[in-house]
């Protein structure tokens, strides 16, 4: 599906509900039961995210804002002024406009899983940046697919993957994403990617597990979002919220843990729980820069600077392809 207006266009790339289902069974099918963070991102979904980042444990979205602030001149002369800017997951776009200013791209591509947030953000920076071509892009970017090539015009094509999204894929998955990229960018492509950075347990444990229950109330709501839209009868209540720092694999793991033995019907499948079984539900991986430029450089891309916030929380990394 295509809708455009003047500067905004708008291309629905998701599979039919059915690929949902598939997948949702397939995952709560496993010995380790599990979810895609992806389903986290309903209206509520992306209302509670936002109530997340203004919390005062979650530090990711303070530290990465500081720095497109403080950096954004220094990255869009790197990046080269009038590029084609393609943003994975672009949420309400705050940080992206620090970038933009600097940047003026003439073509921004918006790449998210949640329609209403994508097209209001899409719209919005159409308004704010009227000689800019806005292409909205609703697609999973965990998976392939094929970008609106006639519209993403000869500018240099530079990939922008802030929030640390990339940390919730394995390292091995973060290194299957860059390598499916590469092809898409071209020779002399750029990757703006935000990183979180290892650090003290306690201040990641305090950031998954707020002293006011968002974290744990969005984390459930991936199983409302199931509910209503795969007509299943999870009981909320019968889960919690449970969050940890595994140092050995340098990670923070979300899981919904069940609180009794249950049974939950979806698509008239029967799905047993024990007590204390867990369903898994998001990786948030923590990286050193040395790290994730070790990473990058494994599938071909070439590290060119990296920048953090005063207190070395964050880190955001532009690497090029030869």
């Amino acid at each position: 599906m295509v809708q455009s207006s003047r500067r905004m266009s708008f291309h629905d790339l998701l599979p039919p509900q059915q690929s949902m289902l598939d997948e949702v069974l397939a995952s709560l099918g496993q010995p380790q039961k599990e979810l895609s963070p992806k389903f986290f991102y309903d209206a509520r979904g992306c209302e509670l995210f936002e109530a997340i980042c203004s919390l005062s444990e979650y530090y990711p979205t303070r530290a990465e804002l500081s720095i497109m602030r403080k950096y954004a001149g220094a990255m869009a002369r790197m990046l080269g002024r009038d590029c084609t800017l393609i943003e994975i997951g672009c949420g309400n776009s705050e940080k992206t406009r620090a970038l933009l200013k600097e940047l003026e791209p003439r073509v921004f591509v918006a790449v998210d899983i949640a329609q209403a947030q994508l097209e209001a953000s899409c719209n919005a920076l159409a308004d704010s940046f009227p000689h800019m071509r806005v292409v909205a892009v609703r697609a999973d970017f965990a998976h392939e697919f094929n970008l609106p090539a006639a519209e993403l015009g000869n500018g240099r094509r530079v990939l922008y993957f802030p929030g640390s999204t990339i940390g919730n894929f394995t390292p091995s998955e973060a290194r299957g994403f860059l390598a499916r990229w590469a092809p898409l960018l071209g020779p002399g492509g750029g990757a703006l990617i935000g990183v979180d950075l290892k650090k003290d347990p306690a201040v990641l444990n305090a950031a998954y597990n707020d002293a006011q229950g968002v974290t744990a109330e969005f984390n459930l709501n991936v199983l409302r979002n199931i509910n209503h839209e795969l007509n299943a009868d999870f009981d909320l209540i019968a889960f919690r919220h449970n969050a940890r720092y595994s140092a050995a694999e340098g990670r923070i793991e979300m899981h919904l843990e069940s609180l009794r033995a249950q049974r939950v019907t979806l698509a008239g499948r029967v799905l047993e729980f024990r007590a204390g079984e867990t369903i898994h539900t998001e990786n948030s991986y923590k990286y050193d820069l040395a790290e994730f430029t070790a990473l990058a450089q494994t599938v071909g891309f070439e590290a060119r600077a990296n920048w953090t916030d005063d207190d070395r929380l964050f880190s955001v990394h532009y690497f090029t392809l030869p």
